[in-house]
């Protein structure tokens, strides 16, 4: 799959582009069928196998016995290695895509499973790339909606041209009972923020210093997200202590075909 020439104008020009009906309602079906047998897996001790569960925080209190297991979970992390998870990630368009924006070979070093249940808090304002300490950049991030992301359930909002800043300070999240990791970026205007409302199946490629936050989701519904994260085959990651949740695998051909 090649990059039209609209697309990659508007990667130049707002650092992110969406694609439509990119994957099939059964491949979105997989990935949320499988997500709960993790979460199930996991329950109560936060991994199954390879992955890493972590729990919504903000709804550890309003969540009654009679909950599933999936109902309280936030992110599952670390699952590119894993069935249907492993084969998207291995995607020939997808890689294509990749390949074209980096101009080079790539890793999948990120990968994670996005619940967001009905009540959960939104991500505040942040920079992907304020988590990679990497000799490298950019990374791409790949958002797939696996149900769809609207206005009421907290749909993903982005600032269209800040790619081209740094990457800004980042503090602690303020809210009490926010996410593990969460951070937020307090020294920008965010006015010229756009929501981006998918269909499941609709893909969103971002560059790592867009800034973008999501909302609460004040749904009765969930509001599902598959997310990877891609770089340069040979990028060194320069933290003292890497993250445990990074998992670095080539993906795709040695060159684009």
């Amino acid at each position: 799959m090649l990059l039209s020439a609209s697309d990659s104008a508007a990667w130049d020009r707002d650092g992110f582009f969406l694609l439509r009906e990119f994957s099939s309602s059964e491949t979105c079906e997989a990935m949320l069928q499988r997500a709960i047998d993790l979460a199930r897996e996991a329950d109560g001790r936060g991994v199954a196998g390879a992955a890493i569960v972590h729990p919504e925080r903000n709804l550890a209190g309003s969540a009654g016995p009679e909950t599933q297991a999936e109902e309280r979970v936030s992110k599952v992390f670390k699952i590119h290695r894993d069935s249907v998870f492993h084969e998207f990630a291995n995607h020939p368009d997808l890689v294509a895509l990749v390949q074209h924006l980096l101009g080079t070979d790539i890793d999948c070093f990120l990968s994670q499973f996005i619940f967001k249940n009905p009540g959960a808090w939104g991500q505040p304002w942040h920079q992907d790339g304020f988590y990679f300490p990497f000799d490298r950049e950019p990374q791409i991030g790949v958002w797939l909606a696996v149900t769809e992301a609207t206005l009421t359930n907290g749909c993903l909002h982005v600032v269209p041209g800040s790619h081209l800043e740094p990457v800004h300070k980042h503090l602690p999240d303020r809210r009490l009972n926010a996410n593990q990791g969460y951070v937020e970026i307090l020294d920008h205007d965010m006015s010229g923020e756009i929501p981006v409302i998918m269909a499941a199946g609709d893909l969103l490629l971002f560059h790592s210093h867009l800034m973008h936050r999501s909302k609460d989701n004040n749904s009765n519904q969930i509001r599902a997200a598959m997310v990877y994260h891609y770089a340069e085959r040979g990028t060194t990651d320069m933290a003292e202590s890497p993250a445990v949740i990074n998992d670095w695998m080539p993906v795709g051909e040695k060159s684009v075909q």
